[in-house]
């Protein structure tokens, strides 16, 4: 088919609607497993953009199962391509008498609003198709202060390690010389030059906060602020650089009296919201718009400029990042920036799967793709 196929060619072809191919690519929503293998083939068959690099017939099975469909930002294509294949999770079973379990460290409680708790759920059922077992570890405070592991982990039983919301240098660092396999998702920020000798999956901070603030610009919305602690991690000073590269593209000064970058908001909400008001109330005009870190920042922003006597988006509009449920039912509802965290899940045990079985391979940084979610907040 010449040109770019769309998701209305592929349902134009199987007379079925937009939003069922939709709903078999993306893996919402629910579908017979006939129809989502039937759509998906034809996707495959028409080259469809997410798909172009393995073949229908390379799922095997993955695609028949509930769940298990390959996500947006997957790519699959009948063409054939001159690099060499990934490795596949679906051929590294644990050999007998290995360890087989794959453990996670955390910092943090992923409750529902944070995207890895829906990346978790694809992540261990596919772990749990290829038979590894699933180990959830937090890692206290203590923990990070003496370089020491969790009290229950036994590193004789484990064949790798996935880290979230692990943002200690010292401490990550400690991890990679334990001589595990190891992935981190998203990554300390970069201090110093320093790089982490594990591979990492991050979701693509860039491009979404660079073409929002550029639009914003060509709108005649050229004061643009940013809210968020830069160094808090790498997706933070990510999104951080991101807004100022592109404020230098178009020639546009930042400034510096509405970046509220200082703070970070993970060890006290109730000091970061007072920090918030400090700031804000000291501004002698707002900016056209403020770019936030993620969503509970914004969530914070907005509650802060209610009592400030502002209104979203009437006086300063304001965009988040990470869709979390919240950002849809708060009002006015939050432009933000979606992770496709199924696809994310999916990244996560190639990665990790790969180097299990390929110990010696250069260290590795895998991005998904995100998409912007315009809502109310910035008047859509």
């Amino acid at each position: 088919m010449a040109g770019r196929v769309t998701i209305q060619d592929i349902a134009d072809a199987l007379g079925v609607s937009r939003n069922t191919v939709s709903k078999a690519i993306n893996n919402t929503g629910i579908l017979a497993d006939a129809t989502r293998d039937r759509i998906l083939k034809k996707a495959v068959e028409m080259g469809y953009k997410q798909f172009s690099y393995v073949t229908f017939a390379n799922l095997g099975n993955s695609a028949r199962r509930p769940g298990t469909t390959p996500q947006a930002g997957l790519a699959i294509s009948t063409a054939p391509s001159t690099q060499p294949p990934l490795p596949q999770p679906a051929a590294a079973q644990p050999p007998a008498g290995a360890p087989n379990t794959i453990a996670m460290f955390t910092t943090s409680f992923l409750g529902n609003s944070h995207f890895a708790s829906t990346m978790l759920d694809k992540f261990q059922s596919e772990l749990t198709l290829l038979g590894y077992g699933f180990a959830m570890y937090r890692v206290s405070q203590t923990d990070l202060r003496q370089l020491t592991l969790p009290h229950s982990f036994n590193i004789e039983t484990t064949a790798g390690i996935i880290c979230f919301e692990m943002f200690d240098q010292t401490y990550s660092d400690m991890l990679c010389d334990l001589g595990l396999p190891i992935l981190f998702v998203d990554a300390p920020a970069p201090f110093n030059g320093r790089t982490l000798k594990a591979d990492r999956l991050l979701m693509e901070n860039r491009s979404n906060v660079f073409s929002l603030v550029a639009e914003m610009v060509r709108s005649g919305r050229k004061r643009i602020g940013y809210i968020g602690e830069r160094f808090h991690c790498l997706s933070f000073y990510e999104r951080y650089m991101a807004y100022r590269e592109a404020l230098i593209a178009l020639d546009i000064p930042c400034q510096e009296e509405y970046c509220l970058t200082e703070n970070d908001p993970s060890p006290s909400p109730m000091k970061y919201r007072e920090y918030l008001t400090e700031h804000l109330k000291a501004l002698k005009t707002l900016p056209d718009m403020f770019v936030c870190a993620n969503d509970f920042i914004a969530l914070e922003v907005l509650a802060v400029l209610r009592e400030l006597g502002y209104s979203v988006p009437k006086d300063v509009y304001l965009c988040g990042f990470d869709d979390s449920p919240e950002s849809r039912i708060v009002t006015p509802a939050l432009t933000t920036i979606h992770i496709h965290s199924q696809i994310m899940g999916f990244s996560a045990v190639q990665l990790l799967i790969s180097r299990i079985k390929e110990p010696t391979l250069n260290f590795r940084t895998v991005y998904t793709e995100t998409t912007l979610i315009r809502r109310t907040s910035t008047n859509d």
